[in-house]
This record gives structure tokens, sequence and C-alpha cells, in this order.
């Protein structure tokens, strides 16, 4: 009853369209019933009196309800439907965007094929609980309040034993109802289960085909599948149970009736206008009965969706502003870590790390892969919060900044350059879109991209395909560079920006990265030691202590363990000639 209140909460911004609807959906009904009514005077009136006045009367009033009716039935389903359609697309979109306020802890646990289906599978399932099910439920309802109330009007001991059926149709619709929402529920996570297989497939199809996984890939996605297909089934032999069952009760119920109401009008204590009268709306009444079953299962269907969206719309995000945030709007002395630890929840990965950044400054943070350099630079955006410790810029704890005015003056260039499925101007424009022309173009130069982006067929207009397949790695990065520098942060965070790339393309993007850096706090995160060779301070990380700092040269000279990783990078990676061939 909880959730079925929150889905209906969702309808408040819309009530009068509701009104206006559940109006409508009135008139239906009493009109439903009145055209059950009718059913008495035509037979009596026309067919066993032989009035010529009813002759002349009652056609042209049989149409003008059926016209009344259709024009209100029309009218409530389109009122019904923007009130659905409208709350679904608010609903995607509050989801949608409440996912990109959760804290990166929560998404990097979470399946994002998982996430897809919540947006997309769920809520179009939700849909057709809103949109479909409560309109015909309500419109039912009132088409059944007045085709009970003409069975009444007409023989209410004959109402009588009809109704006896009805509790008996409630409890056998509600128990199916329970077992197919348990059904729906797991199909919906099956579903989730089989969008987060088919995006690990594309993503990792290179690797899929090198080390031949198609079998085992295929293995993955038959074994949710045949879950979905069981789980459909299941759901299936219920719908097609519940049917059925309605069916024979209703034949019961009906059959009771002819035999009574026979009887009576053989004896004289009832009209024939009468008994048809009372059986036309019996079997009007029993067509929206048989409706309703079958909402049911859309209503279940809906509710476990909106069960599983609403576990995301309930889930909190761990990073958020601190009352009254402080906007940050220049760093003016430095960049401070004291003592601070870090754990993604099993393990620490970073231990009582004290650093200072002066303004300015470019500084490197180096160790083997898994030492905690990354982590380190992203609890400076706050994409994590600290266990431990304070991160300061200019002596001001980071958490008293607002999110949005302290990321906005960080920069950062990834290992992995990420470009959207859009134009390279788009690409280059992210989150600057207030930029002149001018300013993005000279972005593009500055990050030497300019001219091989004006070489191509379309130049700023060419779409670079989904995560930028159609260009090379060293254009994706300066195109990612292009973007930083467009942004003019006065932090920036270089993470193994050219990790990646061949020597030739390293070349390139060096070039556009030494332009990038003037005038900027720099850091960069580094595991080949010769992008790090001019930094003014080295920060030499392993097992999540800093163990090292000092200059290239300082470091080089102590003997310490970044001498030995540059021994390992450098006089390692020179061929040793053998003694065979001294």
């Amino acid at each position: 009853m909880e959730l079925f209140k929150r889905i209906l909460n969702l309808v408040r911004p819309y009530w009068l369209r509701v009104a206006i609807a559940i109006a409508l959906m009135a008139i239906v009904g009493s009109l439903s019933g009145l055209t059950a009514y009718l059913v008495k005077p035509v037979m009596d009136g026309i067919f066993v009196e032989k009035n010529e006045v009813m002759l002349r009367i009652l056609p042209i009033l049989v149409l003008g309800v059926f016209f009344v009716r259709s024009i209100c039935d029309w009218g409530q389903r389109y009122q019904m439907r923007y009130v659905g359609l409208r709350i679904i697309s608010d609903l995607r979109e509050r989801l949608y965007d409440h996912i990109q306020d959760l804290s990166l802890s929560f998404l990097e646990r979470s399946s994002s094929g998982v996430l897809m289906s919540r947006i997309t599978n769920d809520v179009n399932l939700l849909e057709g609980a809103v949109s479909a099910a409560i309109t015909s439920f309500l419109k039912d309802s009132f088409t059944m309040v007045g085709l009970v109330f003409v069975v009444f009007y007409q023989d209410w001991k004959l109402a009588s034993v009809a109704v006896l059926v009805l509790p008996g149709a409630y409890f056998l619709i509600d128990a199916l109802g329970k077992k197919m929402r348990r059904y729906s529920k797991r199909c919906q996570e099956a579903m989730g289960d089989i969008s987060s297989i088919v995006q690990e497939l594309l993503r990792g199809i290179r690797v899929v085909k090198a080390f031949n996984g198609e079998a085992y890939e295929l293995y993955r996605f038959d074994r949710e599948n045949e879950k979905i297909f069981k789980y459909n089934m299941r759901t299936s032999v219920l719908q097609g149970i519940s049917s059925p069952l309605m069916e024979l009760l209703g034949a019961l119920g009906i059959a009771t009736i002819i035999g009574y109401g026979g009887f009576q009008v053989i004896r004289g204590q009832s009209t024939p206008g009468t008994f048809f009268s009372f059986l036309a709306a019996l079997f009007m009444l029993y067509k929206p009965m048989k409706r309703l079953s079958k909402v049911n299962n859309l209503i279940q269907n809906g509710l476990a969706a909106a069960k599983r969206i609403y576990e995301i719309l309930d889930t909190q995000p761990e990073i958020v502003d601190s009352p009254g945030g402080m906007e940050l709007k220049e760093l003016k002395k430095s960049i401070e870590f004291r003592n601070v630890s870090f754990s993604y929840g099993e393990g620490t990965v970073l231990r009582d790390i004290n650093i200072s950044i002066a303004a300015g400054e470019v500084v490197a943070v180096v160790g083997v892969s898994g030492g905690g350099k990354t982590t380190l630079a992203s609890l400076i955006p706050r994409f994590y919060d600290l266990q431990k410790g304070e991160i300061l810029i200019d002596g001001i704890d980071i958490r008293k900044f607002s999110i949005n005015s302290l990321r906005s003056r960080i920069a950062i260039v990834n290992q992995e350059p990420f470009l959207f499925n859009d134009t390279i101007w788009n690409n280059i424009a992210y989150g600057n879109f207030n930029k002149s022309d001018k300013e993005i173009i000279q972005a593009a130069k500055a990050a030497y991209a300019y001219d091989f982006i004006v070489a191509l067929p379309q130049g700023f207009d060419t779409v670079v395909g989904d995560r930028g397949v159609s260009l090379s790695g060293g254009q994706k990065q300066r195109i990612c560079i292009a973007r930083a520098f467009l942004k003019d942060a006065p932090i920036l965070i270089l993470d193994e920006a050219t990790s990646s790339l061949d020597n030739e393309s390293e070349k390139e993007v060096q070039k556009s990265l030494f332009n990038l850096m003037k005038g900027r706090t720099t850091i960069i995160i580094a595991h080949r030691l010769s992008t790090v060779i001019n930094a003014s301070k080295i920060f030499v990380i392993s097992d999540g202590k800093i163990v090292e700092t000092g200059s290239h040269e300082e470091l080089l000279g102590r003997g310490g363990e970044y001498s030995r990783l540059y021994r390992m990078q450098f006089l390692n990676a020179v061929p040793q000639q053998s003694n065979e061939t001294r």
C-alpha cells in the first residue's frame, strides 16, 4: 500500500486532468447502467405492449445515450493517457537525474546494464500500470457501480444471488496477483542482468574474440534468457488460468439467474422486460469484471517495476554539499593533504598522506600500479569522501565548498580518453556550451587538434561515433585536452594522460599538455617516469604511503624506491648483450 500511495502521489500535479477524467468516467458508468435499464422499456413497451410512441422515442434515446457515452469515453481516455505519459516522462527524467547525482562508489558497485533496465524496461512497465491499468480500473469500477445499481433496482433478490459469486472472484484475483507480482519482479531482474551482459559483450568484443570466449558469453546469455522464459511462462500460466476461472464463475452465476429469473417470469412475478434488462446489465457487468482481472496483471507488473525504481530513487548520494557551501573562486596558496587515509570498504588504500602543493606548482605522483595514485587524485574533486584527515585548498577543507564550485575549478585528463557520440565541437564544448566559437577554436589550436579536425570531411561537425571510435587514440586525447583548455580551471589533474599512446602520438599529446599546464597547479599521475622528469616535486607512493619526496635528480641520488622504479623502466629496457655475442 505504501508503494501504491507513492505512485498515486505522482498524479497530484495533474489533479485537474484526473478530476475531469474521473467525472467523464462517472458519466460513462452511469450511461452504461442507463443502457442496460433501457432494455426494459424496449422489451415491455415495444415488443410486449406494441406502443408506437415508445417506438419513436426509444431508438433516438438509445442513439443519444451511446453518442454521449462515446464522447465521454474518448475524453477520459485522452486525459488519462496524457496524465500517464506525463507521469512516466517525469519519472524517467527524475530517475536519470538522480542516477547522475549518486556517488561514484555506488555507480561502480552497480551494473550499468541493471541501471539502464530501470530507466527503460521498468519505467515502461510502470507506464502500463499508470496510464492503462488505472484508467481501466477507474472506468470499469464506475461502470460496475452503475450496472450494479440497475441490477438491484430491477430485482434485488435476483441480484443478491448474483453477488454471491463476487467474493470468490475477488479472492481468486488477489491470490493470482501476488504470485504474478513475484514472477514479474524476478523476470525484470533477469532482464537487467541480460542488459548488463549485452553491454559487456559490446564493450569487450575484442577480448571475447581474442580469447575465443564466444561460447562462454553465449552460455551466460542463455542462462539469463532461460530464466526470463521460465518466469514469463509461469506468469502466462497464471494469466491463462485467471480468465477461464472468471468465465466459469460468471457462467455459474448466469446459469443460476436464468433458471431463477425464468421461473419468476413464468409464474408472473416479473415481466420479460425486467428480466432481460436485468440479464443485459449482468452480461454488461461481466465484461468490466473480466477486464479488471487482466488489469490486475498490469498493476502487479507495474508495482514490481515501481519497487525497483524506488530502490534507486531512495538511495541517497554519499557526496553532498555541506549546509551553506562556500564558493571556490580561485587557488591562491596551496592544496594540502593532512593525515589523509582512505578505504573503498575492504583494505586501506591510502595511509596518513601528508603533502602540500603550492599554487602554480607542477607536481607528480608516481609508483607501481595499484599503489593508490589515482585514488589520491580522485579525492581532490570529491569523487569520494575521506574516512580520516582532510584536504585543504587555501587552508579551507574542500568539504566546505559546494561540489559544483569545487569541480568547476578542476580540469581532468584521464588515461582513457572518453568522447560522447556527438560532434567534435560539442565534445570540446561539453560542460561549457556558453563559450564563444572563437574560444572553442582557440582551445582546439592550443591542444594541437585544430589541424586534424579541419582536415576531416565535416570538420568540427564530425560525429566521432561511440566512444570516439572514428578517431585515433592521440586524436581523442587531444580533443579531451582541448575540452580541458576550454574549461580554463586553475587546478589540472593529468591521470596517466599519455600512458596508452604510442611514441609518435605521445609526442603530439605532450606538446598540447605542456601548453595546458602553463600557469596552472598541475598534478601528474604517472607510471611512466619519462613524463614526470621536469616536475618540480615528485611524490613516490607505495602501498598507500608517501615513501619519498623530491625532484627527479634528488630522488635518483637517494637510491630509494624512485631510483628502483627508474632503473626498472630505463636501464632494464635496454637489451643486454649475451656472452656469446660479446
